[in-house]
């Protein structure tokens, strides 16, 4: 069974995660306009040691929240990808909650 595709609009444009075993990165996209908003990754200078575990991802779920907020983006629709929602992911999305986002 093939997964339906998730869409943002300018409302409520697409948080879209990847995870690698080294690294987090999320953006903040627009698919109507095919724009990305805004993104916060591990790969940033200086943001964390070990950009693979629970702890990176809680830092770049309220970086991107900070950012995202920043732009007047409140309300998003989050795509996980392949990912499960589990552990690095579910951490990355509680703290974009408790960040301000709304998805």
């Amino acid at each position: 069974m093939k997964k339906r595709k998730i869409i943002g609009t300018s409302e409520r444009p697409r948080l879209s995660v990847f995870a690698s075993l080294k690294n987090i990165s999320v953006q903040v996209i627009d698919d109507l306009t095919g724009m990305t908003l805004t993104s916060a990754g591990t790969v940033e200078k200086g943001l964390v040691k070990s950009g693979g575990n629970v702890l990176a991802a809680r830092v770049i779920g309220r970086m991107i929240a900070e950012r995202a907020i920043a732009k007047n983006i409140k309300k998003v629709v989050f795509d996980r990808g392949k990912f499960i929602y589990h552990g690095r992911i579910a951490a990355l999305a509680e703290e974009a909650r408790k960040g301000g986002l709304q998805f």
